[in-house]
């Protein structure tokens, strides 16, 4: 089993990483050889709407054909037995790496001649495999108000895209997260970092478990669809 594990955050430390660490170790305890890729290292664009993934009997049909380091990591996702995204919530979407990132996995899957499947639903995803994936989300805000702006709405359309090309898909959200060091240097709500920290004390942990159990899952799920 292979997992690829992308980090869609800037911070190597924080808490997305942290959640990713914790799923990584899920997946080696399920047996899977884990590779974590950061996606802040290297430079690329989204989707250039080039259409060259839609061009009929063409080596690029159902591939993204930009030329640049975002390549061979699209390459080791689409090989991969099992995907797991991590990233910060920025502006109630998914950082810009990580977006351009599922931009260009997703696209080029998405198929322009949807087919009626033997289900009889209709298949708009180019499946190559069955790849059990989830994507971890950070935010700052509580799940109480984040819930009433439509956040399981907006996030979950990534995972929906996610199970559209790949068969299944989920998404797992910490909230509320102890963002700095030292509170007083920032302009911060008063009162806010003693709440901050009894979230980061009592259910952040949980939230680690929470990634654990989703880093094993998948993997467990990846084997079972080799064995059927």
């Amino acid at each position: 089993m292979k997992a690829v594990i992308i980090n869609g955050g800037p911070r190597k430390s924080g808490s997305t990483m942290q959640m990713l660490n914790r799923a990584m170790e899920g997946a080696k305890d399920a047996g899977a050889d884990v590779e974590m890729i950061h996606l802040y290292d290297d430079e690329f664009t989204g989707c250039r709407s080039c259409f060259v993934c839609k061009l009929k009997n063409s080596k690029t049909n159902g591939v993204c054909a930009i030329r640049d380091s975002l390549r061979p990591i699209l390459k080791k996702a689409y090989d991969a037995d099992v995907i797991i995204i991590g990233s910060p919530v920025y502006l109630s979407n998914p950082t810009g790496p990580a977006k351009s990132f599922m931009e260009r996995l997703i696209y080029p899957l998405l198929s322009y001649n949807p087919k009626q499947g033997e289900s009889g639903e209709i298949e708009t995803g180019i499946r190559r495999k069955i790849v059990p994936n989830g994507i971890i989300y950070t935010m700052g805000d509580t799940k109480e108000h984040t819930d009433s702006i439509n956040y399981p709405i907006i996030l979950g359309e990534y995972s929906r895209f996610m199970k559209m090309v790949f068969g299944y898909g989920e998404f797992l959200c910490s909230y509320f997260a102890y963002q700095f060091n030292d509170y007083s240097k920032y302009d911060v709500m008063d009162g806010l970092e003693p709440l901050r920290a009894k979230q980061r004390d009592e259910e952040f942990p949980k939230d680690l478990h929470s990634a654990y159990d989703l880093g094993k899952r998948l993997v467990e799920m990846a084997k079972s669809l080799v064995t059927e």
